[in-house]
């Protein structure tokens, strides 16, 4: 919920002009910090502050400036080492790409920063950094990446035992913003989101501040089913979570702030049951049957042990719980993957190891929800389920891309540990 705010937001932002002014006295192009063989000069840290104050980033402080350039600097570093460098046609295209984002052009977007004090070069060697990085990533970290099937597994499994929101329980904060004032408006709620930590200091703001009904019982709400809350507004609130505080929502004639204090959900139906894959082997006697298991890794290797003996002897089967005979229920419930127990009767054993646990849910191969679309003949249109499954190929690239911003951001700490950052 930190992200800089994007869209309508953030035109809004730049068609003001009101950041303090972030210049220090001296000479402006005096270097405060070496990195490598680079210098920053005090004339970007000021203009990089600007910047970030008109982006309303999370921290625009001259130490949140000053860290931010030196991350570009390794970043074009990185690159220059692996003989990366941005053409004007990628360039140009990263402005746009930026620009867009406040539904802007590039020239408007410029002189919407101009106006605030932010050169064109500042944004420019913003975009460049970008830009050149992308690319390193691509090369260097992005081979280095893999998902397994298993790691997939383990995501549909996490978003399966996930309950579904259905109830919400918000507080509110609506501040006024009568024309002239939206700028006051979104500083104050700036400010609130910025040294909120509680829903306590969350209920005196809203008591202060709040021109709400809700005011005098510090913006609580009560529980509301989520279905309730308008459609703009559900996918900003599914994205919280309990304790947190929304980014401001500047809407006609005042600037909104929810604070999520609780949710209530179910899981989707048949997310409890379980499709067991396992292995029963019979042998003829307790000490046979205990040192195979004790040198069995996997259920393949049981099979390694099993050659020349009749089939019957030994079954591997994929069934869900109510199918499995209680008494090897009861076994299979307490084994991890790959691990057996060993049981006799009247002068016979058998060996059960479980081969894999796993969702019904996903053994099943649930199918994607049907993307909505415009029904012929007046018909209704096909909504999604949404009790159904993402596709699989959708999980894949999510924790791929996870595991590259993770990887992204390991190896930009190897370079800023390995980095010679001093100041003069």
């Amino acid at each position: 919920m930190r992200r800089i705010l994007l869209g309508a937001a953030m035109a809004a932002m730049l068609a003001g002009s009101g950041v303090s002014p972030a210049f220090a006295q001296g000479n402006p192009f005096q270097p405060l910090i070496y990195i490598n063989d680079s210098a920053i000069t005090r004339y970007e840290v000021d203009q990089r502050i600007r910047f970030m104050q008109l982006l309303r980033a999370p921290e625009a402080d001259r130490a949140a400036a000053e860290q931010a350039l030196i991350d570009d600097r390794l970043r074009v570093f990185a690159a220059r080492q692996l003989g990366i460098t941005a053409s004007d046609e990628q360039i140009d295209a990263g402005l746009a790409e930026f620009a867009g984002r406040a539904n802007m052009g590039v020239e408007d977007f410029i002189q919407a920063l101009g106006s605030a004090g932010v050169e064109r070069q500042a944004f420019r060697d913003f975009v460049a950094a970008g830009v050149v990085w992308r690319e390193v990533v691509r090369q260097r970290v992005m081979p280095q990446v893999r998902i397994s099937d298993a790691e997939v597994d383990q995501e549909l499994q996490r978003v399966i035992e996930t309950p579904r929101v259905t109830h919400i329980a918000l507080s509110e904060l609506i501040i006024p913003a009568p024309p002239g004032q939206e700028e006051q408006a979104m500083d104050l709620a700036e400010s609130l989101v910025q040294n909120v930590r509680s829903e306590a200091d969350f209920a005196a703001a809203a008591r202060r501040y709040s021109a709400t009904p809700s005011a005098p019982q510090g913006g609580r709400l009560p529980w509301t089913p989520l279905a309730n809350l308008p459609p703009s507004l559900q996918p900003i609130v599914l994205s919280m979570k309990p304790g947190q505080i929304s980014q401001p929502l500047s809407v006609q004639g005042a600037v909104v702030l929810f604070y999520l204090r609780d949710t209530r959900g179910t899981l989707r139906p048949g997310a409890k049951e379980q499709v067991l894959d396992y292995v029963r082997f019979r042998l003829a006697s307790i000490a046979d049957a205990q040192r195979i298991a004790a040198v069995s890794n996997s259920c393949e290797e049981l099979f390694i042990h099993a050659r020349g003996l009749p089939p019957q002897q030994i079954q591997r089967q994929t069934l869900s719980q109510g199918q499995i005979p209680t008494t090897e229920a009861l076994r299979l419930a307490v084994l991890d993957d790959n691990e057996a127990v060993v049981s006799g009767q009247d002068g016979a054993a058998e060996i059960l190891m479980l081969c894999k646990r796993q969702s019904a849910l996903i053994a099943g191969g649930a199918q994607p929800a049907p993307v909505a679309t415009a029904a012929a003949g007046g018909e209704d249109a096909a909504m999604p389920d949404p009790d159904a499954l993402p596709d699989r190929e959708e999980v894949r690239n999510q924790v791929f891309n996870r595991k590259i911003n993770m990887a992204a951001e390991n190896y930009l700490a190897e370079l800023r540990a390995n980095a010679v950052i001093r100041r003069p």
